[in-house]
């Protein structure tokens, strides 16, 4: 890991940027791919299965069998987890499931919003180096809440053709309508546009790599709405001189071995905690199984100590965290002047990965700085809001003379017009 000792505030900027592929040839491809798949449908989806993910696909959609299948091979202790972590899911969504109030802005003037489904949404489960069952879950399970009538699952398979048989099992027990077996680019197109297999998606959810999330935004610019931005997964680990560092170095190593382009942050104003932290790292990285990929991204990682927890809030906020651990002996009064940041773990016993799989909150998170505008997945995210009013004849007396006035300023008579006529 990179340590860097009390950087001035004009180096924070460049301190704090996100590792990146070279992407200078990416929205080129990515834009290609989409063109080609919007065109030609499902026989371009399986050139590119065969092209990105070296398998060679009959049919794109997930059968009975093959769930049926995938159950029988899924041990118990895992479904058991599995099915905890949807309870606690559902319990926390579900909270967020409350009616809207109708509103008399005054005497005869009625306003109120009703919460509908989107009917059709599709979701991104990626594969690449680890099955992320957890991500169905996530984004299935606030789906059903929400009433969408169709939700499709798009995965990419292994090279025999098969999918995770978690990831299945999951999908079926939070209540997925079909399954495709389609991974990167090809599925974000897929979702967009629709295939001769694949239905058509009103919104895209889900996270992946570089090559995802620019597929995502391409096709948001005109043809689905997505959830967000969501790239490569980001840690950062506010901690004081009563922070444990094996607790601490675990925590961040737990978001390096997500992928090479994945960062770990710890921001300290404890020089001690510092450097124990950065022995606990190299300790536990050695135990990895996945040690070649968390060693590369440790290599994107930083610790940096600051003089003081002003200084260290501060930095935090610019930063704008996917997940924001605070190992503090306030983190209480610390959390509430965190600003920018996609998923809180407070105190010393919540490590990230209770969010990532089972306390309830949701995991689809926004990187790259986009906390600072954007939140992660809830159930709001599935559903959209219409807003309704209802006018009597006494309120449009109440109410009339004021639209005809802020009418008649903008130039717009017919505006005018509409409430005279009623007036009159």
């Amino acid at each position: 890991m990179q340590y860097i000792k009390y950087p001035k505030k004009e180096e924070w900027g460049q301190l704090l940027t996100r590792p990146t592929l070279d992407n200078s040839s990416l929205f080129d491809l990515v834009r290609n791919v989409l063109n080609d798949i919007r065109t030609r449908g499902d026989e371009a989806v399986k050139e590119y299965e065969l092209k990105f993910d070296k398998v060679s696909l009959t049919s794109l959609q997930v059968t009975e069998d093959e769930i049926r299948e995938a159950e029988t091979t899924v041990s118990k202790e895992l479904k058991d987890a599995i099915v905890l972590a949807k309870g606690n899911i559902e319990k926390f969504h579900g909270a967020q499931d409350h009616e809207l109030p109708c509103v008399e802005t005054m005497p005869g003037v009625k306003c109120w919003q009703k919460a509908m489904p989107i009917e059709r949404v599709g979701l991104y489960i990626p594969g690449g180096t680890a099955p992320l069952f957890s991500t169905v879950l996530m984004l299935a399970i606030p789906a059903k809440i929400a009433g969408c009538k169709e939700i499709t699952l798009c995965t990419p398979p292994n090279k025999e053709g098969k999918v995770h048989p978690a990831v299945l099992f999951a999908a079926k027990t939070a209540g997925v309508d079909r399954i495709f077996k389609i991974g990167g680019v090809q599925a974000i197109g897929a979702m967009a546009y629709g295939t001769q297999s694949v239905p058509k998606a009103y919104k895209i959810f889900g996270p992946g790599n570089q090559y995802v999330t620019a597929a995502k935004q391409l096709v948001s610019l005109r043809d689905v709405a997505i959830d967000m931005p969501a790239g490569p997964s980001e840690v950062e680990v506010i901690a004081d001189e009563t922070a444990n560092p094996s607790f601490v170095a675990s925590d961040l190593l737990s978001q390096a071995e997500h992928g090479v382009d994945s960062q770990a942050i710890l921001i300290t104003n404890s020089e001690n905690l510092a450097e124990e932290t950065m022995k606990e790292v190299e300790k536990q990285l050695d135990n990895l199984p996945r040690k070649e990929i968390a060693e590369k991204s440790i290599a994107n990682s930083k610790i940096i100590l600051v003089r003081d927890m002003d200084e260290v809030i501060e930095m935090s906020n610019e930063y704008a965290p996917e997940h924001l651990i605070v190992a503090t002996k306030e983190y209480g009064k610390i959390a509430e002047r965190i600003t920018n940041a996609g998923s809180l773990f407070l105190g010393y016993y919540t490590p990230e990965s209770a969010g990532d799989y089972a306390s309830g909150t949701n995991h689809t998170l926004p990187t790259n700085g986009y906390a600072k505008a954007y939140n992660g997945v809830n159930l709001d995210s599935f559903r959209k809001k219409m807003t309704y009013q209802e006018i009597s004849q006494d309120g449009l007396k109440l109410i009339g003379n004021a639209i005809e006035t802020m009418a008649e300023n903008e130039q717009l008579f017919a505006h005018k017009n509409a409430v005279t006529l009623r007036l009159k």
